[in-house]
């Protein structure tokens, strides 16, 4: 009975992968789309960088389900925190991006856009930022950028905005 189960599995899986494999090479998003979400994007990492708050805040979908995971100062939230809805977004950016110097730098080499549906895709982009907001030191280090885009009206919007420390590599033992 198990060595039946077993073979109807692996005869269903190697059926059904061509099907996935020809579905996945198709992407609901065509090139001028994908092009149009990077270039979103580097407006995204423009007004960062320039400190627009209000230019930022039209860049997030306006929903309570809007997210941003960054950096918490709060030592009851955790290190890192997940800020919901647009005030806690727009509050958390205003006290990064008022604390000191902020200056994220993407590698634009890298920078990667999927389409997950016609209406919803995702970038993905490693970056430097240099920032001195809740004790970190203003050096530049290393983090990964992850975005969830919605298509709203003729517009992309961010509907979550993933900031990842990459951690320093293991020290070689020996």
């Amino acid at each position: 009975m198990h060595r039946t189960l077993s073979a109807a599995a692996i005869a269903l899986a190697v059926s059904a992968a061509p099907s996935a494999a020809a579905s996945a090479a198709k992407s609901p998003l065509n090139a001028q789309t994908t092009e149009r979400i990077k270039s979103e994007f580097a407006r995204l990492m423009d007004l960062a960088n320039r400190h627009d708050f209000k230019g930022l805040h039209a860049m997030f979908w306006q929903s309570p389900a809007a997210l941003l995971v960054a950096k918490s100062a709060i030592p009851a939230e955790g290190n890192w925190a997940g800020f919901w809805g647009n005030e806690a977004i727009d509050r958390k950016l205003h006290d990064i991006g008022t604390s000191g110097p902020v200056v994220l730098e993407p590698d634009y080499t890298k920078l990667k856009v999927v389409s997950l549906t016609h209406d919803v895709a995702e970038s993905y982009a490693p970056m430097n930022i240099t920032v001195s907001y809740a004790g970190q030191d203003g050096t530049p280090k290393p983090f990964l950028m992850i975005i969830d885009w919605l298509h709203i009206g003729k517009d992309w919007k961010v509907a979550s905005e993933i900031i990842l420390p990459v951690p320093p590599a293991p020290a070689a033992k020996g």
